[in-house]
């Protein structure tokens, strides 16, 4: 228990700074249209699903190109 409150002060940045990408990929996701591959639902799914890679993956393979 003792563990966890010492490395807190570490995770909750990092967990600010996922949600805060999670989100404007979210957001990202519903306002544009076009993607490299797939479509919006399943970009949606790794999003919302893989929280800690999911906006990463969007960002760098999902991103359409004419933005």
């Amino acid at each position: 228990m003792n563990t966890l409150f010492e490395i807190l002060p570490l995770l909750v940045p990092v967990l600010l700074i996922d949600i805060a990408l999670a989100a404007a990929a979210v957001r990202h996701i519903l306002r544009h249209p076009c993607y490299c591959f797939g479509n919006k639902t399943m970009w949606l799914v790794i999003v919302v699903v893989l929280l800690l890679f999911g906006p990463i993956i969007y960002f760098v393979f999902g991103k359409g190109e004419n933005e």
